[in-house]
């Protein structure tokens, strides 16, 4: 996957536009948008299996939130998520986060999205799934480009959490502004 550097930031032109220009402008900015939160999402994985603290933590702007199980992470605290016994047993064992492509909803300076998640085990000389997860993640453009404001994993365990997290996106507002 290509990756930037550059913050995100509205598209602008320097000279007047007609209508339909600002369309494709808006068009084009609703790709860069959904691409930088997809290229966002693509480096939890990552982060979490190499223990590297400061990335995951990297991924949330301030005070952002993470909610799994029973567990509530806030602030400096999500980056520490890395450091939980049990985390560092799966990790010591042979494993590995992947996640879905996410269905993007971009509204302005806020994103929502939804996917799944599984967490593989090394067994024998093959991998198992160990947890597969319902997420709801919610964006905000900062001016270090999106970062994670809010995420909410529920096991898919046949319970109704699960199901409500994936539930088709709608947007009550005018249009859908996702590309």
């Amino acid at each position: 996957m290509i990756r930037t550097e550059r913050a995100s930031r509205p598209l602008r032109s320097g000279r007047s536009r007609s209508r339909g220009d600002g369309a494709l402008l808006a068009r084009v900015q609703a790709l860069e948008d959904r691409a930088e939160i997809a290229a966002l999402l693509s480096r939890y994985g990552p982060a979490v299996d190499t223990l590297d603290g400061d990335a995951v933590a990297a991924l949330w702007s301030e005070p952002g939130s993470y909610s799994f199980d029973d567990t509530v992470l806030t602030g400096d605290a999500i980056g520490g998520l890395v450091d939980l016994p049990q985390h560092r047993a799966l990790v010591a064992a042979g494993c590995g986060h992947l996640l879905t492509a996410p269905d993007i909803l971009v509204r302005g300076d806020h994103a929502r999205a939804v996917n799944h998640s599984a967490v593989l085990m090394r067994e024998g000389e093959g991998w198992r799934a160990v947890r597969l997860s319902a997420n709801r993640w919610e964006f905000v453009r900062t001016p270090a480009g999106w970062r994670i404001s809010s995420r909410i994993t529920r096991l898919l365990d046949g319970g109704s959490a699960a199901r409500a997290l994936l539930a088709p996106q709608t947007d009550t507002t005018e249009g859908r502004d996702d590309g």
